[in-house]
């Protein structure tokens, strides 16, 4: 059956926004294509936010990584494309995206981009890298 893919996240409200609180995912299946040569594209997400109002649903998450499989994009701007899409879902008051792309030629990418709310101190006990990757996959 079909799925139908999603140009943009749902979102839910923030069970304790009165809180920070990091939320991390780890996403190992993103692929996009070389939009010169059209060849697949495979990276692992890496995605660390602090909400603010509302979070990420989960299903909906992946329908919209999904949507990007037939997508031509070179890695530093699918990156900061799906940041961008995030925070406008999302507005939070911290979003970090990586991307870990795989080798191609040769070469691995990693593309790092992050949102930082105007105003928004994180607080003191916070650790944005407290979490190692987790993963059923080798070369993390």
């Amino acid at each position: 059956m079909p799925v139908k893919l999603s140009q943009k996240p749902s979102t839910f409200d923030n069970p304790s926004p009165g809180r920070d609180y990091l939320i991390h995912m780890e996403i190992p299946e993103f692929t996009c294509l070389c939009p010169l040569t059209g060849q697949p594209d495979f990276a692992r997400l890496v995605l660390d936010y602090i909400p603010e109002r509302k979070c990420l649903e989960l299903k909906s998450l992946k329908l919209y990584i999904w949507s990007f499989r037939n997508q031509g994009a070179f890695h530093e701007a699918v990156t900061n494309r799906v940041l961008d899409d995030l925070v406008a879902a999302t507005r939070p008051r911290f979003m970090r995206l990586t991307a870990k792309f795989f080798v191609r030629g040769g070469i691995f990418t990693t593309i790092a981009a992050e949102y930082h709310k105007k105003g928004w101190n994180a607080q003191s006990a916070l650790n944005l890298q407290q979490f190692e990757l987790q993963s059923n996959t080798a070369n993390n």
